[in-house]
């Protein structure tokens, strides 16, 4: 059943979608790059089981998460300098940060990741489009950044799948824009969201800090095991940067049973149509590699997956 807030919200939406079609039928052409690579960036192996491996990791869920979009991804190594940043950052289209568990602040996935949005933020600035995403830690961590402190708590959601209580800015959402009426109502009232975190960002402490309050529209919100109520979803209001505290690629590509991993038509519906959304921002970014051959030199296709399945909730992880 919906609560009122979500039924009141979707009155609203119906009544007004003719008219964002119309706004954006209006909206002028842009340039479209059909090559996208969009990097995501490794984090430290803090698991006793794969630090023999590889130092750092990315697991492949968010690799074929965005290939089935219709992007490339380049892994992006930690402990690189300024300028090999920078010059990432100049040849891709947009950056993931994945989800996983390391200090939001002092971990060198923690200090990488704040080049790339200060890089991202700045560019947007000049009409450099470039679009950032992240899921679980990658959206606790964007939160971090713009508020300039670490406003999270305990908002347990373990091994749960849940469906969204979407807001009224949601129905005019650049992320859901495109969702289909009955699809944004199933997100709304079935379980397709995969849950697993023990932290995140109450809405109380999100409402309370004006940074965050100017820089992000909430989305979603969702309740915790412990009955606090959690910004679950999130868009920038002038950037084109993301984050859900739920995890969108296990629905299409994680399998082990005893994880809440929810895989009904819906649930894959809804995971693909992120995927694609996010590669769409990436095609409004022009920037490229110097020339085919350094292209190829830098995509994970250069890396071949290790099965983890025995001793992870992952199938595949690429180590570096």
């Amino acid at each position: 059943m919906l609560c009122p807030r979500t039924a009141g919200t979707m009155l609203v939406a119906l009544a007004l979608l003719c008219v964002r079609g119309v706004c954006a039928s209006r909206a002028p052409a842009v340039p479209l790059n059909d090559r996208p690579v969009i990097g995501i960036l490794t984090q430290e192996t803090e698991d006793e089981h794969m630090k023999p491996l590889g130092g750092t990791y990315i697991p492949a869920s968010y690799v074929k998460y965005l290939e089935s979009g219709g992007s490339r991804v380049v892994p992006i190594r930690l402990n690189q300098s300024q300028a090999e940043y920078e010059k990432i950052f100049n040849s891709i289209n947009g950056v993931l940060y994945i989800g996983g568990a390391v200090d939001l602040f002092s971990s060198d996935y923690a200090k990488a990741a704040r080049i790339f949005f200060q890089l991202a933020q700045k560019a947007n600035d000049m009409g450099d489009y470039f679009p950032l995403w992240g899921t679980c830690m990658g959206f606790q961590l964007l939160t971090v950044m713009v508020a300039g402190e670490n406003l999270l708590t305990n908002t347990t959601a373990e091994n749960l799948a849940l469906p969204l209580n979407l807001t009224a800015e949601a129905w005019f959402s650049r992320m859901f824009e495109n969702f289909p009426v009955k699809l944004l109502k199933a997100v709304s009232q079935e379980p397709l969201t995969g849950n697993f975190h023990h932290y995140g960002l109450t809405e109380e402490n999100f409402r309370r800090n004006e940074k965050l309050q100017q820089f992000f529209s909430i989305l979603s919100t969702n309740v915790a095991e412990n009955g606090a109520t959690f910004v679950s979803t999130m868009e920038g209001r002038r950037y084109p940067f993301y984050g859900v505290q739920w995890h969108p690629e296990v629905n299409l590509f994680q399998w082990n049973p005893h994880f809440q991993f929810p895989h009904s038509p819906n649930a894959v519906r809804l995971s693909s149509l992120l995927s694609e959304f996010f590669v769409n921002e990436a095609r409004k970014s022009l920037h490229h590699f110097s020339n085919p051959e350094e292209e190829t030199a830098a995509l994970i296709y250069n890396y071949a997956p290790v099965f983890v399945g025995r001793f992870t909730a992952y199938e595949q992880c690429y180590f570096f």
